[in-house]
């Protein structure tokens, strides 16, 4: 077991990248926002089986927030972060933790009302928009600007993303596809509460006892989706109707269910040879979480 280093500048992280570099060591990038769960080092794993050198990002990004959104709120536990990387055995790989301030990565300064914002920043016409994006519109703008940035400053050869956030590993592939970074995006299956099924995530935390019993509902839905679209079912009202029953039967607050294209993410009526992504969202109080389970088709 071995302390990670941390780094907080672009500077310093590009002094490491070109010993990696000269080395000739295969470089993997997981971008985070801390809050570190078991997913996120499932991810770290994946990476250092593939890669000899990782970065793991650890940076809240204001762009990704809109002026309502719990930025402030949203946990920033890098101490804690950092052991839980310690604790993993990767003793073959070079592990950095890169934790820039908002001042390295936004040098023009950040805003989260996006009138008041100055300077470059990403955008995904034609993917943004769709099911995430239609509650946030702020948010793949931001997220795409960051991961670009991030790619910049890491030049890894591989970059690794979860499935739970799965329109967010669809707007990333196509931002590499179209400005042409010379890397590859690894998109690694969910990691999930092994009593309940519920995907980890950082906001899990917001959750009462009851809410995390209700909870895994909406990923039960999903699952007897899947299950009619392996029996055969690939008309797409049904298969939505079958997460909303279960949703619904532990009141869970919906607010969208979508079976979408793999390739655009348009919405669509049926599964067709290409599979498709059934996915969606939902509030427990104040916080809000978000599921997805792939059909007919694998990353």
């Amino acid at each position: 077991m071995s302390t990670p280093v941390v780094l907080h500048t672009v500077e310093e992280l590009r002094i490491w990248r070109d010993e990696q570099r000269t080395s000739g060591a295969q470089v993997g990038l997981v971008a985070t926002m801390g809050a570190l769960h078991s997913g996120h080092l499932h991810l770290v794993q994946t990476a250092a089986a593939e890669c000899a050198s990782v970065v793991v990002s650890i940076f809240v990004n204001p762009a990704q927030f809109a002026p309502h959104e719990d930025l402030h709120e949203y946990p920033r536990t890098l101490s804690s972060d950092i052991t839980q990387l310690q604790s993993l055995s990767l003793p073959d790989t070079s592990l950095v933790v890169f934790a820039p301030r908002v001042s390295a990565m936004y040098p023009r300064g950040i805003s989260t009302n996006r009138t008041l914002q100055r300077g470059a920043f990403i955008e995904m016409l034609g993917l943004s928009e769709m099911l995430e994006g239609g509650t946030r519109p702020h948010f793949f703008r931001g997220v795409c600007t960051i991961v670009a940035k991030l790619f910049h400053a890491a030049e890894p050869h591989m970059a690794y993303f979860g499935q739970k956030d799965v329109q967010q590993c669809c707007v990333i592939r196509a931002m590499v596809d179209d400005l042409l970074f010379p890397l590859r995006v690894r998109v690694v299956p969910t990691v999930r509460d092994k009593a309940s099924g519920l995907a980890l995530s950082s906001r899990n935390v917001y959750l009462t006892d009851e809410e995390k019993e209700r909870a895994p509902a909406f990923y039960r839905g999903l699952c007897r989706a899947k299950e009619l679209f392996e029996g055969g079912v690939v008309e797409g009202d049904r298969l939505l109707e079958a997460v909303r029953e279960e949703a619904e039967k532990c009141g869970l607050d919906v607010e969208y269910v979508c079976l979408s294209s793999p390739d655009d993410l348009q919405s669509v009526d049926a599964v067709d040879g290409r599979g498709a992504i059934l996915s969606g969202a939902w509030r427990m109080g104040s916080t809000r979480l978000i599921d997805n389970i792939l059909l007919g088709f694998e990353f």
